[in-house]
Protein backbone atom coordinates (compact mmCIF):
# COMPACT_ATOMS: atom_id res chain seq x y z
CA UNK A 1 0.00 0.00 0.00
CA UNK A 2 1.47 3.29 -1.04
CA UNK A 3 0.96 6.17 1.33
CA UNK A 4 -2.66 7.25 1.10
CA UNK A 5 -2.93 10.96 1.78
CA UNK A 6 -6.27 12.62 2.47
CA UNK A 7 -6.62 16.32 3.09
CA UNK A 8 -9.66 17.84 4.77
CA UNK A 9 -9.57 21.56 5.50
CA UNK A 10 -6.10 22.08 6.95
CA UNK A 11 -5.68 18.47 8.09
CA UNK A 12 -2.94 16.34 6.56
CA UNK A 13 -4.08 12.74 7.06
CA UNK A 14 -2.19 9.76 5.69
CA UNK A 15 -2.12 6.01 6.19
CA UNK A 16 1.00 3.96 5.62
CA UNK A 17 2.52 0.62 6.55
CA UNK A 18 4.51 0.83 9.78
CA UNK A 19 8.28 0.68 9.85
CA UNK A 20 10.30 -1.08 12.56
CA UNK A 21 11.06 2.30 14.15
CA UNK A 22 7.35 2.99 14.62
CA UNK A 23 6.51 -0.21 16.53
CA UNK A 24 7.16 1.26 19.99
CA UNK A 25 4.85 4.18 19.27
CA UNK A 26 2.19 1.80 17.97
CA UNK A 27 2.56 -0.39 21.07
CA UNK A 28 2.04 2.62 23.33
CA UNK A 29 -1.11 3.63 21.45
CA UNK A 30 -2.50 0.09 21.57
CA UNK A 31 -1.78 -0.19 25.29
CA UNK A 32 -3.91 2.89 25.95
CA UNK A 33 -6.70 1.60 23.72
CA UNK A 34 -6.84 -1.94 25.12
CA UNK A 35 -6.10 -1.19 28.77
CA UNK A 36 -9.77 -1.61 29.72
CA UNK A 37 -10.76 -4.13 27.05
CA UNK A 38 -12.91 -6.89 28.65
CA UNK A 39 -10.99 -9.73 26.96
CA UNK A 40 -7.58 -8.52 28.10
CA UNK A 41 -8.85 -7.67 31.58
CA UNK A 42 -9.96 -11.31 31.82
CA UNK A 43 -6.99 -13.01 30.13
CA UNK A 44 -4.32 -11.06 32.00
CA UNK A 45 -6.20 -11.03 35.31
CA UNK A 46 -6.55 -7.32 35.98
CA UNK A 47 -7.29 -8.02 39.66
CA UNK A 48 -3.81 -9.46 40.12
CA UNK A 49 -0.77 -7.24 40.57
CA UNK A 50 1.24 -6.70 37.41
CA UNK A 51 -1.67 -6.49 34.96
CA UNK A 52 -0.26 -3.53 33.06
CA UNK A 53 3.14 -5.19 32.77
CA UNK A 54 1.57 -8.35 31.36
CA UNK A 55 -0.56 -6.37 28.91
CA UNK A 56 2.41 -4.31 27.71
CA UNK A 57 4.47 -7.45 27.24
CA UNK A 58 1.70 -9.12 25.26
CA UNK A 59 1.23 -6.16 22.91
CA UNK A 60 4.98 -5.81 22.43
CA UNK A 61 5.41 -9.49 21.53
CA UNK A 62 2.33 -9.42 19.30
CA UNK A 63 3.71 -6.52 17.28
CA UNK A 64 7.12 -8.21 17.08
CA UNK A 65 5.51 -11.37 15.72
CA UNK A 66 3.51 -9.33 13.20
CA UNK A 67 6.68 -7.61 12.02
CA UNK A 68 8.71 -10.81 11.77
CA UNK A 69 5.92 -12.55 9.86
CA UNK A 70 5.59 -9.51 7.55
CA UNK A 71 1.94 -9.00 8.40
CA UNK A 72 0.15 -5.75 7.47
CA UNK A 73 0.38 -3.09 10.18
CA UNK A 74 -1.07 0.28 9.23
CA UNK A 75 -0.43 3.59 10.94
CA UNK A 76 -2.74 6.59 10.56
CA UNK A 77 -1.02 9.96 10.83
CA UNK A 78 -2.25 13.48 11.38
CA UNK A 79 0.73 15.47 10.20
CA UNK A 80 3.69 13.86 11.98
CA UNK A 81 1.62 12.40 14.84
CA UNK A 82 0.39 8.81 14.87
CA UNK A 83 -3.32 8.92 15.72
CA UNK A 84 -4.33 5.37 14.81
CA UNK A 85 -3.05 1.88 14.12
CA UNK A 86 -4.49 -1.36 12.73
CA UNK A 87 -2.83 -4.80 12.65
CA UNK A 88 -4.07 -7.66 10.50
CA UNK A 89 -3.24 -11.32 9.95
CA UNK A 90 -3.26 -12.08 6.24
CA UNK A 91 -4.91 -15.21 4.73
CA UNK A 92 -1.59 -16.92 4.01
CA UNK A 93 -0.29 -16.43 7.54
CA UNK A 94 0.51 -19.60 9.44
CA UNK A 95 1.01 -17.44 12.54
CA UNK A 96 -2.73 -16.87 12.75
CA UNK A 97 -3.47 -20.40 13.90
CA UNK A 98 -0.30 -21.34 15.77
CA UNK A 99 2.35 -18.92 17.04
CA UNK A 100 5.92 -19.83 16.28
CA UNK A 101 7.96 -21.15 19.18
CA UNK A 102 10.02 -18.06 20.10
CA UNK A 103 6.85 -15.94 20.36
CA UNK A 104 5.42 -18.48 22.80
CA UNK A 105 8.65 -18.59 24.79
CA UNK A 106 8.80 -14.81 25.15
CA UNK A 107 5.11 -14.67 26.09
CA UNK A 108 5.61 -17.39 28.72
CA UNK A 109 8.49 -15.49 30.26
CA UNK A 110 6.76 -12.09 30.26
CA UNK A 111 3.03 -12.77 30.60
CA UNK A 112 3.04 -16.22 32.21
CA UNK A 113 1.79 -19.66 31.19
CA UNK A 114 -1.90 -19.15 31.92
CA UNK A 115 -2.18 -15.83 30.07
CA UNK A 116 -0.24 -17.19 27.08
CA UNK A 117 -2.46 -20.26 26.93
CA UNK A 118 -5.59 -18.10 27.07
CA UNK A 119 -4.32 -15.79 24.33
CA UNK A 120 -3.75 -18.73 22.01
CA UNK A 121 -7.11 -20.32 22.86
CA UNK A 122 -8.90 -17.00 22.34
CA UNK A 123 -7.32 -16.59 18.92
CA UNK A 124 -8.11 -20.14 17.84
CA UNK A 125 -11.71 -19.96 19.05
CA UNK A 126 -12.47 -16.71 17.24
CA UNK A 127 -10.78 -17.80 14.00
CA UNK A 128 -12.61 -21.13 14.02
CA UNK A 129 -15.96 -19.29 14.06
CA UNK A 130 -15.25 -17.20 10.94
CA UNK A 131 -17.45 -18.45 8.04
CA UNK A 132 -14.70 -17.96 5.44
CA UNK A 133 -11.82 -20.07 4.17
CA UNK A 134 -9.36 -17.29 3.30
CA UNK A 135 -9.63 -14.04 5.22
CA UNK A 136 -7.83 -11.28 7.08
CA UNK A 137 -8.20 -11.09 10.85
CA UNK A 138 -8.22 -7.58 12.31
CA UNK A 139 -6.34 -8.32 15.53
CA UNK A 140 -5.75 -4.76 16.76
CA UNK A 141 -7.31 -1.43 15.88
CA UNK A 142 -7.12 1.81 17.83
CA UNK A 143 -7.47 5.58 17.58
CA UNK A 144 -5.54 7.70 20.07
CA UNK A 145 -7.84 8.73 22.96
CA UNK A 146 -7.27 12.43 22.24
CA UNK A 147 -8.38 12.00 18.62
CA UNK A 148 -11.48 9.86 19.02
CA UNK A 149 -14.92 11.01 17.88
CA UNK A 150 -13.37 13.10 15.09
CA UNK A 151 -13.81 10.77 12.14
CA UNK A 152 -10.30 9.31 12.12
CA UNK A 153 -11.71 5.81 12.51
CA UNK A 154 -13.24 6.10 9.04
CA UNK A 155 -9.84 6.87 7.54
CA UNK A 156 -8.30 3.91 9.33
CA UNK A 157 -11.04 1.56 8.14
CA UNK A 158 -10.51 2.84 4.59
CA UNK A 159 -6.86 1.83 4.95
CA UNK A 160 -7.93 -1.63 6.15
CA UNK A 161 -10.12 -1.93 3.05
CA UNK A 162 -7.09 -1.06 0.93
CA UNK A 163 -5.16 -3.93 2.52
CA UNK A 164 -8.04 -6.26 1.64
CA UNK A 165 -8.14 -5.02 -1.94
CA UNK A 166 -4.43 -5.71 -2.33
CA UNK A 167 -4.90 -9.39 -1.43
CA UNK A 168 -7.06 -10.96 -4.12
CA UNK A 169 -7.23 -14.33 -2.35
CA UNK A 170 -8.85 -12.83 0.76
CA UNK A 171 -12.63 -13.18 1.04
CA UNK A 172 -12.99 -10.50 3.70
CA UNK A 173 -11.89 -9.10 7.05
CA UNK A 174 -13.06 -10.55 10.38
CA UNK A 175 -13.00 -8.80 13.76
CA UNK A 176 -13.99 -9.66 17.33
CA UNK A 177 -15.87 -6.72 18.88
CA UNK A 178 -16.01 -6.87 22.67
CA UNK A 179 -18.38 -3.97 23.39
CA UNK A 180 -21.51 -2.38 22.02
CA UNK A 181 -19.71 0.77 20.87
CA UNK A 182 -17.19 -1.29 18.89
CA UNK A 183 -19.98 -3.28 17.29
CA UNK A 184 -21.74 -0.08 16.23
CA UNK A 185 -18.46 1.29 14.86
CA UNK A 186 -17.88 -1.79 12.70
CA UNK A 187 -21.52 -1.89 11.59
CA UNK A 188 -21.06 1.65 10.25
CA UNK A 189 -17.96 0.36 8.40
CA UNK A 190 -20.06 -2.30 6.62
CA UNK A 191 -19.19 -5.22 8.91
CA UNK A 192 -21.94 -7.80 9.36
CA UNK A 193 -22.67 -9.63 12.59
CA UNK A 194 -21.96 -13.36 12.39
CA UNK A 195 -22.39 -14.71 15.92
CA UNK A 196 -21.54 -14.11 19.56
CA UNK A 197 -18.38 -15.87 20.70
CA UNK A 198 -17.51 -16.37 24.37
CA UNK A 199 -13.86 -16.22 25.35
CA UNK A 200 -13.24 -16.99 29.02
CA UNK A 201 -15.72 -14.85 30.94
CA UNK A 202 -16.33 -12.43 28.07
CA UNK A 203 -18.78 -12.56 25.20
CA UNK A 204 -18.16 -10.55 22.04
CA UNK A 205 -19.52 -10.20 18.52
CA UNK A 206 -17.73 -11.84 15.62
CA UNK A 207 -18.19 -9.57 12.60
CA UNK A 208 -17.09 -9.80 8.97
CA UNK A 209 -16.66 -7.32 6.15
CA UNK A 210 -17.12 -9.39 3.01
CA UNK A 211 -15.09 -8.68 -0.09
CA UNK A 212 -17.01 -6.88 -2.81
CA UNK A 213 -17.30 -9.18 -5.81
Amino acid sequence: MSDAVATESDLDIRATYLSAEELKLAASLLFQAYHDDPVFLDIFNSKKEGYEQRLRASIREELTSFWQAKQPMVGLYLGDSMVGVACLNSPDDSVASERFWHWRLKMLLSAGYFSTKQMIEKEQKVIAAVPLEKFHMLSFIAIHPLHQQHGFGQYLMAAVNTVLEEHENSQGVAVYATSGKFRRFFEEANYQFVKDVTVGQVSGALMVCYRNK
